[in-house]
């Protein structure tokens, strides 16, 4: 039992204000302030000593260190044959995935530049269903990241958000949240307070919020806003990995993943830390859960790999699932999209995870529609 793709690439994108939200609201909404384009490369670890911050992170470059990171890539690879562009963000990946893979009908607010990277995103986001009536259209350039990639998967991240275009706090509306079910977000520093408004007008809408930890270097140097933000009652999800909960217990006795679900299950419904090939801890009530990974133990690309994981536990929790089917879901969607390189799940892929959902007796979306 597949699913059949449904693509939206004949459709006219609506991004006016004019008829903003004259359709029915999507199921999930995803706050992503600026439009994002990935650019993904398998290199050599030895190009990383001449990269600034730890590798496996995700630490913002300017400009100049962008374009000289692409250049050093293309040099040592095949020219730009060697690099994957597509739509990028971590809240990006996830609605997209709801999307095309799950058949959930999703949106994403933020904003684009009019710029070649722009359009990108634009075309990319729709052609996979997404609403995009909520996407404003700036002028200016659009945010930027380079994803290295060794041979072993592991993904190191240099975004590029200096001059991006971004949607402001101050221009969000309570319309932007009306019918919708759920908002997911991801934590910045950076967009705290445009994120600050979302959870006020979502809460005001009804609307449960996720929230995803972002990177290590995130909860490590920005940790008090962070456990405000929980400590709020806010947050109904929150997504971790595991060196992200390390950081958030550093200096407590007991700092392990269990440790870090019970954590923040103080203050949130669903409290989930993903464990790379290991699988995931989850607790939900009283109920706590260690799920295992699904396929594969060697990643082509970790990129988006956490992202999915979130579309498809998400999926799981909209359609009733127990905790643990939750689970199994997002490990089939999170080890469907580590089998190629970028955050996108490609067609072939889609239909591995369905495949490996069916095996464990998990419901598959039948139809994907929006």
């Amino acid at each position: 039992m597949g699913a059949e793709r449904f693509s939206l690439s004949q459709n006219k994108t609506r991004t006016d204000s004019d008829n903003r939200h004259s359709h029915h609201a999507p199921l999930f909404l995803g706050l992503q302030p600026s439009a994002l384009v990935d650019s993904v490369a398998i290199l050599d670890w030895s190009l990383l000593h001449q990269i600034s911050g730890e590798r496996g992170g995700s630490i913002p470059v300017a400009i100049e260190e962008l374009e000289y990171i692409l250049k050093e890539v293309k040099s040592h690879n095949d020219g730009d044959s060697s690099i994957k562009t597509l739509a990028g963000g971590s809240v990006a990946n996830t609605v997209r995935g709801l999307s095309s893979g799950f058949g959930i009908s999703s949106g994403i607010i933020g904003a684009y530049g009019d710029d070649e990277q722009g359009q990108l995103f634009v075309n990319n986001m729709s052609f996979n269903g997404v609403d995009l009536s909520r996407l404003r259209k700036k002028k200016g350039h659009t945010a930027q990241c380079v994803c290295l990639v060794d041979d072993f998967g592991n993904r190191t991240m240099r975004p590029c958000l200096a001059n991006a275009v971004k949607v402001k706090a101050e221009e969000l509306t309570k319309d932007d949240f009306k019918g919708s079910k759920w908002l997911v977000l991801r934590y910045a520093i950076l967009n705290l307070e445009v994120i600050q408004a979302a959870i006020r007008f979502a809460k005001q809408e009804g609307l449960l919020v996720s929230l995803d930890l972002a990177s290590f270097e995130m909860v490590r140097n920005f940790k008090l806003p962070l456990l405000n933000l929980l400590e709020s009652g806010n947050i109904d999800l929150c997504f971790a990995n595991e060196d992200e909960a390390a950081e958030l217990l550093r200096g407590k006795e007991n700092a392990d993943p269990e440790a870090a679900v019970e954590f923040l299950a103080k203050y949130c419904q669903w409290a989930v830390v993903t464990l790379g090939s290991k699988g995931c801890i989850a607790k939900h009530g009283e109920e706590m859960i260690h799920v295992p990974a699904i396929g594969e133990a060697k990643a082509a690309d970790a990129t988006g790999a956490g992202d999915l994981f979130a579309s498809g536990f998400l999926y799981g929790v909209v359609k009733g699932l127990s905790l643990e089917e939750c689970c199994k879901v997002g490990a089939c969607s999170g080890g469907s999209v580590i089998r190629s390189l970028g955050g996108e799940v490609t067609p072939e892929n889609w239909q591995w995870m369905y495949k490996q959902m069916q095996i464990k007796g998990l419901p598959t979306p039948v139809d994907v529609c929006t």
